[in-house]
């Protein structure tokens, strides 16, 4: 029987406890999560994609060190198209978070579209309360904007707020 792999696509920039959150959770779903870092040229990001890697790559590994058990999970980054990526790495499905209802809203409107163009299907976690309102859009605004990063403790991982730091400085 093929192993059921997901993959948990996104920007992550940057990476935040809500990501890690739905990494969590789906580790006792799949035989094994791949977070996809896509990259996009024509996006405008603040932390650079070999940045968001390894600070993606170190939240992981922390993560999975305190939670033994589970499916592994492999962090990496694809360009293209998300569902071209999936059939590469051979994934039967793609995971999302979901924050609140209108984030369902969207999700289910592109999960029908990837289901119907691509044949994959979407699954959907749910993240923790704690994390409802945490975007890595708003986090971005926050530091660009030059609000206080130190409020963000309790969204993202240790090592993205010492990022956030130094890229206020």
């Amino acid at each position: 029987m093929a192993d059921h792999i997901a993959l948990y696509a996104g920007s992550f920039d940057p990476p935040t406890l809500g990501h890690l959150d739905v990494i969590s959770r789906s580790r006792r779903l799949f035989d094994r999560i791949v977070v996809g870092i896509g990259e996009n040229p024509d996006k405008k990001t603040m932390l650079a994609t070999d940045k968001r890697l390894g600070l993606l790559q170190t939240a992981v590994d922390e993560m999975l060190a305190e939670t033994p058990g589970g499916a592994p999970v492999d962090v990496a980054v694809y360009g293209g198209l998300t569902v071209d990526y999936a059939r590469e790495i051979g994934a039967s499905a793609l995971l999302r978070g979901i924050r609140n209802v209108t984030d369902l809203a969207t999700e289910c409107q592109m999960a029908i579209a990837n289901r119907q163009v691509a044949d994959i299907e979407s699954v959907f976690v749910i993240t923790d309360e704690r994390y409802g309102f945490t975007s890595s859009s708003l986090i971005r605004q926050i530091v660009e904007l030059g609000g206080d990063v130190e409020k963000l403790a309790g969204i993202v991982p240790a090592a993205v707020l010492d990022e956030l730091r130094r890229s206020q400085q």
